[in-house]
């Protein structure tokens, strides 16, 4: 098939092409590159895809109304995966105009051009955020998420809702994940994992916030691109047992469809750190701190719905994970 792959330079973006190009399938990977962090990985996430021949590089910002015509006109994709986006819940309180520039008006850009170029089907990140003030554990798609805590979240809701929309207008077939803290090799500086590892290795304190007291469900990205993959390859189908007077959150009358995508496995952030101390062979100096405006105190996925549909659930335990990302740190910054 003939992919868009938006977000290609992103960690998740570069490790599900490098999947999709060695099953045979053709990607047209989209990125703005933009400095929200070091554009120095996000091209040497791209230099490992490059010489790929049924690759190729355009880059574009979706936000970009006129650009992102052309390139669906001219490209007629099969399917569209859908990972660019402004991330980050604290960056958010700071920027919020990044947010409805990227998510909600990139979005919007993108439904456009699968709409018009009858693309088979749409699968874009969306998050575990959605969920914001709820407290019943685990998560499930089947719960009400109209109480977000942050703009992130509600940017990614509003995807959700606008997908919704489309699938509904114009059948256009859309499964929205829910990703749930997603680490691993190639991950972005601005995650915990990162930030607590090059701070230990540098003698540096961590910053650990609400004290310690943060139960995440980890997911390794491997796990994610295997569901991503597994999703885009099923495409989105109206739920025959629909009922309207008492509408189900996580799937429609129209081909829609949402989907948690995560370990199912909270973790207590203090064990978190030491995985990370257990693997580099070190200990880190903790700041403790209260939790941030903007952030949960814990997650937790009901990925139920996720195995039931491509026969797929998330395991990958955090030890191995980050015992991964720590050997491919040392490597790319040579420590």
């Amino acid at each position: 098939m003939k992919i868009l792959l938006t977000g290609v330079a992103g960690f998740i973006g570069m490790t599900t092409a490098l999947r999709l190009l060695a099953r045979g399938d053709e990607v047209v990977g989209l990125d703005n590159l933009n400095d929200y962090y070091e554009v120095s990985l996000k091209e040497a996430r791209l230099a490992r895809l490059t010489p790929h021949q049924r690759f190729r590089f355009v880059k574009l910002d979706i936000g970009d109304r006129a650009g992102m015509e052309q390139l669906f006109a001219a490209e007629r994709f099969d399917r569209v995966i859908h990972l660019a986006a402004q991330a980050g819940v604290r960056y958010s309180l700071q920027n919020p105009h990044a947010y409805i520039d990227s998510n909600v008006v990139g979005f919007m850009n993108i439904l456009e051009g699968c709409r018009h170029s009858k693309v088979q089907h749409l699968v874009y990140a969306s998050s575990s955020s959605v969920y914001g003030g709820n407290t019943r554990m685990p998560f499930s798609e089947h719960d009400s998420v109209d109480h977000p805590v942050s703009m992130y979240a509600a940017t990614k809701k509003a995807n959700e809702l606008m997908a919704h929309t489309y699938s509904h207008l114009f059948g256009l077939p859309t499964t929205g994940l829910r990703f749930f803290t997603v680490y691993g090799p190639w991950g972005r500086p601005d995650m915990a994992l990162f930030l607590f590892t090059k701070a230990i290795l540098e003698g540096r304190p961590i910053d650990v916030f609400n004290h310690g007291n943060m139960r995440r469900d980890f997911t390794f990205v491997d796990d994610i691109v295997e569901g991503v993959i597994r999703v885009m390859d099923r495409t989105a189908e109206p739920n025959p047992a629909y009922v309207s007077d008492t509408p189900d959150p996580g799937t429609s009358n129209a081909a829609y469809r949402v989907f948690n995508i995560g370990n199912h496995n909270p973790v207590q952030l203090l064990d978190y750190i030491g995985c990370i101390e257990d693997a580099l062979g070190m200990k880190a100096q903790k700041n403790l701190l209260p939790l941030q405006d903007g952030d949960v105190p814990a997650t937790y996925a009901n990925v139920d719905a996720l195995r039931d549909w491509v026969g797929f659930t998330p395991a990958t335990d955090i030890a191995t994970g980050i015992g991964r990302f720590v050997a491919w740190y040392r490597a790319y910054y040579k420590v």
